[in-house]
């Protein structure tokens, strides 16, 4: 591939490298040149572009990812369709992902330009979860290193282990001194643990908290279960502890107490009649991930596990502190909440409406773009920002007292890209995410944009989170940071469909009703919507 200035004249076939004008028409970056547009840039006078030229054995960046994509997809992971050069892969079930990082340091030491990310080993995943992506950098790239690439691993690079519903035995021992919703809670967090892999708990037992009692319990619920889970009353400080020697009591053996992974260095793991039996660390009593969960996972995946294996946890084990362990690491730690803040877009010129000014219609005597700042500014936003343009003095006028910060977009006749990166350059470092929300639509209320924060916090500000109706995506739509890299590359007018679609984190639909498709970008919606148009 060639990159560089191209004299239109040899400019055919070639793909831009950045967006550009010719007259009134846009001609997008990536977009390959054809005779139409060379016509068109002529006219036009424009001499030169910036573009990159494929050569003979070259794959445009969509066939190249697609090609090394095809080599990876194993049993139980399949691709998507590629788009600008990436293709990603999903697991089509709920299991255990499995990742050889040689094989995948091999694919990305061949070439620069082909890369190929994924999640950490070991790591549950649900069906239709992204567990891998291909990314080629420039818009081409030989055929040859593609083919390389794809031969450099040797073998699998990734697996997919799914997991098996399994029959579960539970044992809780207790102590005068633990209380019994202790115990209650304990019981259905660990239900609700179980529902990743599809098992149920068949049967819970309450034992005193002593060897022969909890013996009796493992005794009495082995024959019927999988696999037995064991929660003390009172922490594991020694191999002969009670969950130890109670196992050992039941006919069972004990393969490690202790483990490299804090929170859960105090579990014990053990088997009797080839089940396995977990005695589970007080962390296990949080649905927080802890090491409990490393240990189950595996094991409802199908894999064996050993002393050596739990001993070879250690890197990557020192996890998220549990606000609610009884001793915590450093002092007792406040569970932070992700931070979302708001970005109104309000810096559009209405062309479909002539001479007025769609944002300062009336809707019962308030200017649109005042009733949905209100109704962003009223919501559990920790903070909003005005995007403003067209008329900015006007528009800003009719947020006053709504506090809002605001973002001047002097760029606002260039397209919608330009008001989305104007508002997400405008947040403070500490936003996790942005709750992005078109100033003309007027029946999106404040309770919608509040269940569109819950569900974000609720996925860990690690997704994105749009409105839908009747399970068409409309908006707004929340952005989590991870993407606002991806928003800062956007050109033109495009919004932040482009950034969702590529699915680089997952995605959470939360159904508002019809307010999700309701904007007024004519005349005729608009009246229809109850507004009127003024000067």
């Amino acid at each position: 591939m060639k990159f560089g200035p191209l004299s239109i004249d040899e400019a055919e076939g070639a793909v831009l490298a950045h967006a550009t004008m010719a007259g009134k028409t846009r001609l997008r970056k990536a977009h390959r040149l054809g005779a139409d547009d060379i016509a068109l840039l002529r006219e036009e006078g424009v001499k030169t572009v910036i573009a990159a030229r494929l050569e003979p054995g070259d794959l445009d960046e969509d066939q190249a990812a697609e090609r090394l994509a095809a080599t990876l997809a194993v049993e139980g992971i399949s691709a998507r369709a590629p788009t600008t050069g990436r293709v990603n892969l999903h697991a089509q079930k709920a299991g255990l992902f499995i990742v050889d990082r040689q094989a995948v340091d091999a694919v990305n030491a061949v070439d620069p330009a082909i890369t190929m990310a994924t999640l950490p080993d070991y790591s549950a995943v649900s069906e239709g979860q992204m567990v891998a992506t291909v990314k080629i950098i420039p818009f081409a790239v030989s055929a040859v290193q593609v083919d390389r690439a794809a031969s450099a691993a040797h073998g699998p690079v990734f697996s997919l282990r799914p997991f098996r519903a399994m029959r579960v035995g539970v044992v809780q021992t207790a102590l005068p001194s633990l209380k019994d919703s202790v115990l209650d809670k304990t019981a259905r967090i660990t239900v609700e643990r179980l529902q990743r892999s599809g098992s149920n708990v068949t049967r819970e037992l309450r034992p005193a908290h002593e060897p022969d009692a909890v013996a009796r319990a493992i005794t009495a619920l082995k024959d019927e279960s999988d696999m037995l889970l064991v929660f003390g009353a009172s922490a594991v400080c020694d191999a002969d502890d009670v969950i130890p020697a109670a196992i050992r009591k039941a006919g069972g053996t004990v393969e490690r107490v202790g483990m490299p992974v804090d929170p859960g260095n105090l579990l014990v793991l053990g088997s009797i009649k080839g089940r396995p039996v977990i005695g589970a660390p007080g962390c296990a009593r949080s649905p927080k991930t802890n090491g409990f969960d490393w240990v189950l996972d595996r094991l409802m995946a199908g894999l064996d596990l050993s002393s050596a294996d739990i001993a070879g946890m250690g890197v990557g084990g020192l996890l998220a502190e549990i606000p609610t362990r009884p001793q915590p690491r450093e002092g007792r730690i406040a569970e932070r909440v992700p931070s979302v803040w708001g970005v109104l877009l309000a810096a559009g010129q209405s062309r479909r409406m002539g001479e007025h000014n769609k944002l300062m219609a009336s809707f019962d005597g308030v200017p649109l773009v005042r009733r949905t700042g209100a109704a962003l500014a009223q919501s559990r936003v920790d903070g909003a920002v005005a995007v403003l343009g067209h008329e900015a003095e006007r528009v800003q006028g009719a947020l006053d007292g709504l506090g809002m910060a605001v973002a001047v977009n002097d760029a606002y006749a260039e397209g919608l890209s330009t008001s989305l990166k104007a508002g997400i350059a405008a947040l403070p470092d500490d936003a996790a995410g942005a709750l992005v929300m078109l100033a003309d639509m007027p029946e999106i209320s404040t309770a919608d944009l509040d269940r569109l924060v819950e569900a974000f916090v609720k996925a860990g500000g690690n997704a994105v989170v749009r409105a839908t109706h009747n399970g068409k995506r409309g908006n707004p739509v929340i952005l989590p940071r991870a993407l606002f890299a991806e928003v800062a590359r956007l050109e033109g007018d495009t919004g932040a469909r482009h950034v969702v679609e590529q699915e680089l984190v997952g995605i959470v639909d939360v159904e508002t009703g019809a307010a999700a498709h309701l904007d007024v970008d004519t005349p005729e919606a608009l009246e229809k919507a109850g507004g009127v148009l003024n000067r």
